[in-house]
């Protein structure tokens, strides 16, 4: 019996202006022109999901969530407009405009550093490099797609699953033994019997918290480091999972490293 629960890293998962960009892409509006009742509604339905797989590393998207919940808590009460001085009136926007801020300069960021790596890969095809001079610095995970699904659709994902079903919430929480590598064989197993499964299916009879995060991240192993692909016919639909090719099942897929989960 254990009493410590079971945490997954969120390096993948970038942060919170990471998840932010991707809600006001999903909404498509403006960031200028941001629907605060909307967004912030969104965002803490992720942040359920982020709390349900880590406890201990969501710190900053509780941080930002509060903040989301601040702003609009302030444009829904009552303003007396004649009675409010400009120096108020300012202090007021203050943490609207400072947050739209902090999205565009990520935006920014975000879409500088995608042309680099663009122009970086288009350089390599002309003048490829050899092994040994290529940057032994890795990639930001956040950065990358899953098989031209985000890995925020899958988080997303996720959460309609989660919405349909009761996740049974124990007193105590019992160590699950069962590792990682077990899913990873049982999803796997499944895909390449059916030809295709739909993401939601792979939880048709999960309950347990430990179980659907060990499922969770067999699928990220899987599409990440086992060649299988993702597919999402409608933008933020159903995703479905798929077998690798037969080109790709010719590379031998690396083994995970990873704890067991906690039931």
């Amino acid at each position: 019996m254990s009493t410590s629960e079971y945490r997954v890293s969120l390096d993948l998962f970038g942060g919170p202006m990471d998840l932010l960009l991707y809600l006001v892409r999903r909404n498509e509006v403006d960031i200028l022109d941001l629907p605060l009742a909307k967004i912030t509604a969104q965002f803490l339905e992720f942040l359920e999901v982020l709390q349900l797989l880590d406890v201990g590393q969501a710190s900053e998207f509780v941080a930002t969530a509060s903040t989301l919940v601040e702003i609009k808590s302030r444009t829904v009460l009552p303003r007396q407009e004649e009675e409010m001085a400009p120096a108020e009136e300012l202090l007021d926007e203050e943490p609207h405009n400072d947050l739209v801020h902090k999205l565009l300069e990520y935006k920014r960021l975000r879409e500088a550093s995608q042309a680099l790596e663009a122009q970086a890969a288009l350089w390599h095809e002309r003048y490829p490099r050899l092994t040994d001079e290529r940057p032994r610095q890795g990639r930001d995970l956040a950065d990358d797609l899953i098989k031209e699904v985000e890995l925020w659709d899958l988080v997303s994902a996720l959460a309609r699953v989660l919405r349909r079903r009761t996740v049974e919430h124990e007193t105590s929480v019992r160590y699950d033994d069962t590792p990682i590598s077990v899913y990873i064989e049982r999803v796997a197993d499944r895909v390449r019997r059916e030809g295709r499964v739909a993401f939601s299916a792979l939880f048709d009879t999960a309950t347990k918290r430990g179980v659907i995060v060990g499922l969770f991240l067999a699928v990220l192993e899987l599409l990440r480091h086992h060649a299988f692909r993702a597919d999402q016919p409608v933008d933020y639909g159903e995703i479905w999972i798929l077998p690798p090719t037969a080109e790709a099942e010719q590379s031998p897929a690396p083994t995970p490293a990873a704890s067991p989960p906690a039931a």
